[in-house]
């Protein structure tokens, strides 16, 4: 049951970052953004769409796992902590990928963008 329920969230996860970048897209194109100005709102908008995108699929693991209260509270915020340094991670490996380092270099460009992105 769980597993179904991971896989429900991840596919929501994907559906709602295709349609985050569509809105943002939207929302840009409306503010009339261009350059570096779109990139860095685009940027935002879709870290924003991924963040409460995690928190729901937070909000029905607690669901899942019945939990209430003050345990509820406690597991959505660490599952919310824990989506947001995962996915400022992978985000810094990419960035680490596109400019092409390696070894050390890449392991401390990662380690300080993912402290910086806290």
């Amino acid at each position: 049951m769980q597993k179904i329920l991971i896989a429900i969230a991840a596919t929501l996860f994907v559906a709602g970052a295709a349609h985050a970048a569509e809105t943002c897209e939207a929302q840009a194109t409306a503010k009339k953004l261009a350059g570096a100005a779109k990139t860095s709102f685009m940027k935002k908008c879709e870290g924003d769409a991924k963040v409460s995108d995690a928190a729901a699929a937070c909000e029905a693991q607690a669901k899942e796992k019945k939990l209430a209260g003050a345990a509820s509270t406690s597991f959505v915020k660490k599952c919310e902590a824990d989506a947001k340094s995962s996915s400022a991670a992978s985000a810094c490996e990419t960035q680490a990928t596109e400019k092409k380092l390696a070894g050390a270099a890449k392991t401390s460009f990662v380690k300080k963008c993912a402290a910086d992105a806290k």
